[in-house]
């Protein structure tokens, strides 16, 4: 055992710790030595008020006893002095009672900071849930509902976009500011105007509904395809460019393994789509079906 060791038992014995163990319980924390700290500032401040007034009372006396002139007898000065040591006790219980309160003082100012700082997290919490509530939440879930009704258009519009693009570099899809689950259209051709989707044209109308139409296609889930894609009408309201791009856009999704069906009236699409069903009308209010897969006749 190495000199310092035993030395360092001895004193451990000497002041009554049983081991080194013992001496660690003993001491006391950083917060309480602190605490301890501050009590002992504040009691040698008053001890040294103390110590003051006792030697300003101290030199009064010796002064009035050099003066050795009293108008009070040996008895009433004992009464007087008896008075002050009375006074004096009062005092002193006074003292203790003034530091019992500063006790409690610090004791209620530390739990009032940890309330405060309760209820500061309390504070913050609710306004991330506020925040929350405020995107998002409402009674009836309408809110909410808005909420992820505006996400899915979104996405539906960045598809709708990619296809637009495929067909012309005109006009570009936007949610309305007003209205999140409403369409307006930039158009390129005229210095980026946002226009209104009630203002297209029947060929706009077409082109922009197409879009979604093919946009709407490829939002697919994992259980989910939409593999099939039919168009009623329409064709008639575009000009032969519009028509042509319209036509490769379809085709190109026909390539990729899409089922594409056109109803149409439109005599200029009969040489542009191979696969045809003619519908042929008959007496009596009856139709007749002629084409791919039609083995027979059927009336509407």
């Amino acid at each position: 055992m190495e000199p310092l060791e035993r030395d360092f038992r001895r004193r451990l014995e000497l002041a009554g710790f049983a081991d080194e163990a013992d001496y660690r319980a003993a001491c006391l924390s950083e917060e309480e030595r602190e605490r301890l700290r501050q009590e002992e500032q504040e009691l040698r401040t008053e001890q040294t008020e103390l110590d003051a007034r006792r030697r300003d009372k101290a030199a009064q006396l010796a002064a009035e006893r050099r003066r050795n002139v009293t108008p009070l007898s040996r008895e009433q000065v004992a009464a007087s002095l008896a008075t002050l040591r009375e006074n004096a006790r009062r005092q002193q219980e006074a003292i203790g009672g003034i530091r019992q309160k500063m006790e409690e003082n610090r004791n209620l100012k530390e739990a009032c900071a940890a309330r405060a700082a309760a209820i500061a997290a309390q504070r913050r919490e609710y306004g991330r849930w506020r925040t929350l509530h405020d995107l998002i939440g409402s009674e009836s879930g309408k809110k909410y509902r808005n909420f992820v009704q505006a996400l899915t258009f979104e996405i539906m519009i960045d598809h709708a976009n990619r296809q637009l693009q495929g067909m012309s570099d005109r006009y570009l899809l936007i949610r309305n500011t007003a209205d999140p689950l409403q369409l307006d259209v930039i158009d390129n051709y005229q210095a980026g105007e946002v226009r209104s989707t009630k203002n297209l044209s029947g060929g706009e109308s077409f082109i922009v509904s197409l879009a979604l139409a093919l946009g709407l296609s490829q939002m697919a889930s994992k259980t989910v395809r939409v593999d099939s894609l039919f168009l009623d009408e329409g064709f008639g309201t575009l000009d032969e460019e519009a028509l042509d791009t319209a036509l490769e856009t379809l085709a190109g999704l026909q390539r990729e393994g899409k089922l594409i069906g056109v109803i149409s009236h439109v005599a200029a699409l009969k040489e542009r789509i191979g696969t045809q069903i003619r519908v042929t009308p008959v007496t009596g209010g009856r139709s007749v079906l002629h084409g791919p897969g039609c083995t027979g006749s059927g009336g509407r």
